[in-house]
């Protein structure tokens, strides 16, 4: 019967590989879930972005500014 893994001289048992591939596993999906909400940051602030364009805000802001800087 399998009961652990000698490496080095040190016999390892199977519940510290298993401990081991857990915890690999919830950091894994930790760092996919970080990614996952910078990435729908991103997205919503180029739709922003789109949407100010779109509406010509960004004109109107430079004429306004334009406009101050004038006087």
């Amino acid at each position: 019967m399998l009961t652990g893994l000698e490496m080095y001289g040190i016999t390892l048992p199977l519940w510290v590989f298993f401990l081991i591939g857990i915890i690999a596993l919830v950091i894994v999906w930790k760092l996919i879930k970080f990614a996952i909400k910078i990435l729908l940051i991103i997205v919503v602030f180029f739709i922003i972005l789109i949407g100010i364009d779109y509406f010509d805000i960004i004109g109107l802001i430079q004429n306004l500014f334009s406009g101050i800087i004038s006087f």
